[in-house]
């Protein structure tokens, strides 16, 4: 069991999925609307995984071909669930969250991840 775990007391891990939109002006040319999304999802997995280790939590985060972003998180359940709230309420500053769906949560004996990641 690591340091984190033994210090922090119990481990939770939770699958996530938020869902949201970028924000454009109409009548935009569509190359430049893609290069807009793709910037968007850099700088919103740069910021997850910013906070990600800011908060001290391991797991990853993915671009779903759906637009959603999905990803999972693990660590000692308040940090867990600090970053629960921020996937929920705050996210990237150029992004607009609708809704969070969290999934498989549950407590584990031990992480599965070292770090945080960006999956492709």
């Amino acid at each position: 069991m690591s340091a984190l775990a033994k210090a922090s007391g119990a481990l939770k891990s939770v699958d996530y999925e938020v869902f949201g939109r970028v924000q454009v002006l109409s009548g935009m040319h569509v190359v430049y609307l893609l290069a807009l999304i793709v910037l968007f999802h850099y700088f919103s997995y740069q910021y997850t995984e910013e906070e990600a280790r800011k908060l001290g939590v391991v797991g990853w985060v993915k671009n779903t071909r759906q637009g959603t972003v999905t990803g999972q998180v693990q660590g000692p359940e308040d940090k867990v669930n600090a970053m629960k709230s921020w996937l929920s309420k705050v996210g990237s500053p150029s992004s607009r969250i609708d809704r969070t769906n969290f999934s498989n949560e549950k407590e584990i004996s031990k992480l599965d991840f070292s770090g945080f990641s960006t999956r492709y």
